[in-house]
């Protein structure tokens, strides 16, 4: 069927240590269940070490269908990573508008930019955002000529993070976290111990984008995150987001993300590194002139990239009525455009 080949992956430590781990975003937001379950088993199967996904059961149950898809391939078993925040965050939103406010002539730009294409009609007929396609990056807000559109938060509350993760059961965490919320951070990890689940590592995502804070400033912010998380016995991975949700525009996001790792990671605690935000397949490009720095990280996660490149045989198997994992024709030549992005981080040399 297929002349497709599984990589000869690394189990999820072994690649943070050498340097050639790579994670699969599918949004902390986003809830398109076929998609999901597509991207889960597409990527899986290319080799990727961790999914990373909104703390949703029905998004959770599309991950392990798509995981067990791959299993059932030659896969080894990426870690399932949940995505929670310590208070409001870009990540955890979602573009919402009235379609019976916009003028008949409006050319909707809206629906040009939205890398998700989740401005559109929906299965009701009605016009306007398909909530479980948005995953909340807001190039459509500043595209409306009327400014129509608002975003709407979807932060978890926290008497309701323990029980999930304990229904969930995930492999890790990830906490996204901004200057100033140390106290809500450390309420966040101390729901992470309420659950009682074992997690191999609590990721924390940070980044300077929308700050006013400083390189040092936002290492500090991380040294407060790392004495908070060893205090409860756990496993940090500092996740520095450079250009968040903008990693299919281009070799600038790259250099964006690759730029805050130079600037932070010298003076960051102990722990593993991964980019993120705004990375693409010239991120290691851009990282491999950089001597020095590419040592010292771990790996990379991919979000917009990912699901832009498998986009159009996503919806081609969705024309003909299927899914992508059940389609044949389709499933190869996507593992195909998913290895040509995974495989150099699996083949790096550092």
């Amino acid at each position: 069927m297929s002349n497709c080949l599984v990589p000869e992956g690394l189990e999820p430590e072994a690649a943070l240590s050498r340097g050639h781990w790579v994670k699969l975003i599918c949004g902390a937001s986003n809830q398109d269940l076929a998609a999901i379950e597509d991207l889960s088993g597409i990527f899986a199967l290319a080799g990727v070490h961790c999914i990373d996904a909104a703390a949703d059961p029905a998004v959770v149950a599309a991950i392990r269908r798509g995981l067990a898809w791959a299993g059932a391939r030659g896969s080894g078993r990426p870690w399932l990573m949940l995505s929670l925040s310590d208070g409001a965050d870009p990540h955890f939103r979602k573009a919402w508008f009235d379609p019976r406010r916009c003028p008949k002539t409006c050319s909707r730009p809206c629906e040009r930019v939205c890398p998700a294409l989740a401005v559109g009609v929906a299965a009701t007929g009605e016009p306007g955002v398909l909530a479980e396609r948005c995953y909340g990056c807001g190039r459509c807000l500043p595209a409306c000529p009327h400014h129509l559109i608002e975003e709407r938060g979807q932060v978890l509350a926290g008497d309701g993070v323990a029980p999930l993760l304990a229904q969930l059961r995930p492999d890790a965490v990830e906490l996204h976290t901004q200057p100033g919320r140390g106290e809500a951070f450390a309420e966040r990890v101390a729901q992470l111990v309420a659950s009682g689940v074992s997690l191999r590592r609590v990721a924390v995502s940070a980044g300077l984008e929308g700050t006013a804070q400083s390189s040092r400033q936002l290492a500090a912010e991380l040294w407060q995150r790392f004495g908070v998380l060893r205090r409860e016995g756990m496993l940090p991975l500092w996740q520095l987001d450079g250009r968040p949700m903008s990693g299919d525009v281009g070799a600038g996001t790259a250099a964006a993300a690759v730029g805050l790792a130079a600037a932070v990671l010298p003076l960051a605690p102990p722990g593993p590194v991964q980019l993120a935000g705004g990375t693409n397949a010239h991120t290691l490009l851009q990282l491999a002139a950089r001597a020095p720095l590419r040592r010292q990280i771990a790996g990379v996660a991919f979000g917009g990239v990912a699901r832009r490149l498998l986009q159009p045989l996503l919806l081609e198997a969705q024309h003909r009525g299927r899914s992508l994992l059940a389609d044949g024709l389709l499933w190869p030549q996507a593992l195909r455009l998913a290895q040509g992005l995974v495989n150099p981080w699996l083949e790096r040399v550092q």
